[in-house]
């Protein structure tokens, strides 16, 4: 098996572990914690330095998960990679679950940053890009934003503040779907055209399909090599990725299926061929 045959196996067995921990929680978010797995899956399978036998050490890549409230999407891929047991992720959101609805740093192993209120994320991973120029550190660090998240000022003041600092250690990956929790983004409040914006912030740009891994490789080494800025990845995203009663449809940004579309799901999942 070549290693995009490997990365599509592995998003599958990501995606559906998603589909059993949001339906044994019986809440959530599947359609955003869908639509990231491929980026997630060749981040951490792929390009990030990291250990989990040792989730603390001091030169791995960062990544902060700042649409936090895909959360299942980054455990069942932490789970995958090995910082903690697959047989965790059944326990989502429960009282007393190392696995709480939004990351929390100091309960997961493998968790670099606590995440939920959108629009901060981006500034803690400048901090974590910062200091790792002021350290001369090799580290990189990755965050993921939302595209409705766009809407929040911080963002901006933070991708401002990253290119005053030139962090090219830094890689902001966009999981741009289309929809937000009220509807298509362009409905509830326009963010386009981001490439633009971004550029006249300072940033470097790439625009890609964000379920395509030859793609979503390609730019992450091109965002490796571009010095002198930060770097947005836009990655055109499909919300519910790979469960047809889910994908582009707003209704399930969040909640979760009963049994009878959790087995359609597992099913269309299993019989999809990648």
């Amino acid at each position: 098996m070549n290693k995009k045959e490997n990365l599509k196996r592995i998003a599958k067995e990501i995606r559906l572990a998603i589909i059993n921990m949001i339906s044994e929680a019986a809440h959530g978010h599947p359609g955003g914690s869908l639509s990231c797995v491929d980026i997630l899956t060749t981040l951490y399978f792929d390009k990030m330095n990291v250990k989990p036998d040792n989730p603390k050490w001091e030169d791995r890549d960062r990544i902060v998960l700042s649409k936090g409230h895909a959360a299942p999407a980054l455990y069942a891929t932490l789970a995958k990679k090995g910082y903690f047991s697959e047989k965790i992720l059944s326990t989502l959101d429960k009282l007393g679950s190392i696995l709480q609805g939004h990351p929390d740093m100091k309960s997961t192993p493998g968790l670099d940053m606590t995440t939920g209120s959108l629009g901060q994320g981006l500034s803690a991973a400048n901090g974590m890009a910062l200091e790792g120029k002021l350290d001369k550190k090799g580290y990189r660090v990755y965050v993921i934003l939302g595209d409705g998240e766009l809407q929040e000022g911080q963002i901006w003041e933070a991708a401002m503040t990253a290119a005053h600092y030139k962090l090219d250690n830094l890689t902001a990956i966009l999981d741009f779907n289309g929809l937000q929790i009220d509807g298509p983004n362009r409905e509830v409040k326009n963010i386009e055209p981001v490439n633009e914006k971004f550029k006249a912030f300072g940033w470097h740009v790439i625009e890609i399909d964000g379920h395509d891994f030859d793609q979503i490789d390609k730019a992450i080494e091109e965002a490796k090599a571009t010095k002198g800025k930060p770097t947005l990845i836009i990655a055109h995203t499909i919300k519910g990725k790979g469960v047809s009663f889910m994908e582009n449809q707003v209704e399930w940004h969040a909640g979760a299926p009963n049994e009878e579309q959790r087995q359609k799901a597992i099913q269309e999942l299993e019989g999809s061929g990648v």
